[in-house]
């Protein structure tokens, strides 16, 4: 998906105190807490440029606030993109992801029937997303008792897609954040694939939605940044349901 030169600094969430600012910054001052989404975060000290962040509100921690950028921001932009309208009903899957928590949240604020898709083991769990319906993706009988949908946002792709299209209005709209589904292709709908971009408005607003405890993204494990390579190795096993977090 992207071209590395190596060496590479991985990365895109970022945390943390204002060190210095460059010349002309005038929206940022030394010693503040910021956050952001950028390149090259697996680091002590990054260079972010100011209209890429927002500050971090008082009393959310750090570690919290370096979860969010990335899920968030995308999240918010997949429903901005799939635009459902209120009374409309909407599946996102992954719901219990960070980015399909907060397509939840957003779309909840938007007035539409919010169904959150999640594995079978998971539907106790997702009730706390406040959802209007809770279902099982990874159950053919649950996906048959769908209603018809006027909207779905995709975080996980694969075979389930091709099974949800078919729920899928005529017209409907798919987004996505793994790009466009070949089972997309021929139908009668819209599909928007997500690329997302720095939205230091959009992730203010969600994080104060956090520090408020309307919307949660968990932090599942903490890392010093010297264990990063163990960080990595565990992300990329795909067991951890949650953010995982280096620390300095």
């Amino acid at each position: 998906m992207l071209t590395l030169q190596f060496p590479d600094i991985p990365g895109r969430d970022v945390a943390g105190e204002v060190v210095a600012v460059g010349a002309g910054v005038s929206n940022f001052k030394p010693g503040q807490k910021v956050m952001g989404m950028t390149n090259h975060t697996y680091a002590e000290l990054v260079v972010v440029a100011s209209a890429a962040l927002a500050t971090v509100p008082d009393g959310l921690e750090l570690q919290q606030a370096g979860a969010l950028p990335l899920v968030t921001t995308t999240g918010a932009a997949l429903i901005e993109h799939v635009g459902p309208h209120s009374g409309q009903t909407i599946l996102v899957t992954g719901a219990l992801g960070g980015v399909g928590r907060t397509a939840v949240y957003v779309a909840t604020e938007r007035g539409a029937r919010v169904i959150a898709g999640v594995r079978e083991r998971q539907k106790t769990q997702a009730q706390a997303l406040g959802a209007n319906q809770v279902i099982a993706i990874d159950s053919d009988s649950e996906i048959r008792s769908l209603p018809d949908l006027d909207a779905i946002a995709d975080t996980v792709d694969g075979e389930v897609i091709g099974k949800l299209i078919a729920k899928l209005k005529r017209g409907g709209v798919l987004g996505s954040v793994l790009g466009q589904p070949k089972a997309a292709e021929g139908k009668d709908i819209r599909v928007e694939a997500i690329s997302v971009q720095p939205n230091p408005t959009v992730l203010a607003r969600l994080a104060e939605a956090v520090r408020k405890g309307n919307l949660h993204i968990p932090v599942a494990k903490t890392f010093k940044l010297s264990e990063a390579g163990a960080a990595q190795k565990l992300a990329e096993e795909g067991k951890v349901e949650g953010k995982i977090v280096l620390i300095p």
